[in-house]
């Protein structure tokens, strides 16, 4: 049986509210963002800086619901400046035909990190 990696979660566009050096690592998420975009606390992501063509790999800390909060901690916090644009994305391996079936989760929050009416 064929895995292939796709797609599982997407925020598209957020923007970065802090960048804290001296933090133990990882990148904090408004909760409602995860939950929109199918993530769960210290699941494995790439986050795509818009502004400077950065990428990176890090995992998920739970931010405060409704907070709007998009900070990278640690070593990710040179790498990043508030007010960037960034996609936070994750993947799962499934069966080749799952995969053909399947829909990722995609949130689109606007330019305050609050869930916008922008359909998937």
């Amino acid at each position: 049986m064929m895995q292939i990696e796709v797609l599982k979660s997407k925020i598209h566009r957020a923007t970065v509210t802090d960048a804290n050096i001296n933090y133990v690592g990882s990148i904090t998420i408004d909760e409602n963002l995860m939950k929109e975009a199918n993530l769960i606390e210290f699941e494995k992501v790439q986050v795509l800086n818009i502004n400077n063509g950065e990428r990176i790999e890090t995992y998920v800390i739970k931010g405060e619901k409704g907070s709007g909060v998009i900070c990278l901690n640690g070593a990710a916090a040179r790498k990043f400046l508030k007010g960037d644009k960034v996609i936070v994305v994750s993947y799962a391996y499934m069966d080749f035909d799952q995969a053909k079936k399947f829909k990722p989760s995609i949130a689109f929050p606007d330019d305050k990190n609050k869930l916008s009416s922008r359909k998937k």
